[in-house]
């Protein structure tokens, strides 16, 4: 008669349990912790609207709906010469100049 460790040993062996087992875990274990890191994601986070007073004084100024048309900007667009450009790099936070 096989003693319980056995038993154990050889259920533990089996192809079902070894890969199937920790797969499930990961995948139901995975889906749980997702939902609660979503759910920390948009508890803490600040959901508040941008109002034009507050753009203004930081110096953005927006344009009235309907002020901007798809096809306005198509025209602005085509009017740009693309063929004729000059790449110029922009500085690097380590080479920007010191006044001293």
């Amino acid at each position: 008669m096989a003693s319980l460790g056995e038993k154990i040993n050889r259920i533990l062996n089996r192809r079902s349990v070894k890969y199937g087992l920790p797969f499930l875990l990961v995948v139901l274990g995975g889906s749980f912790g997702l939902r609660e890191f979503t759910h920390l994601r948009y508890q803490f986070s600040r959901v508040s609207q941008v109002r034009p007073e507050e753009l203004k004084k930081v110096g953005v100024e927006m344009k009235k709906p309907g002020e901007v048309t798809l096809e306005g900007e198509y025209e602005k667009i085509k009017k740009i010469d693309i063929d004729n450009w000059e790449q110029v790099r922009g500085p690097r936070p380590w080479e920007e100049e010191t006044s001293e």
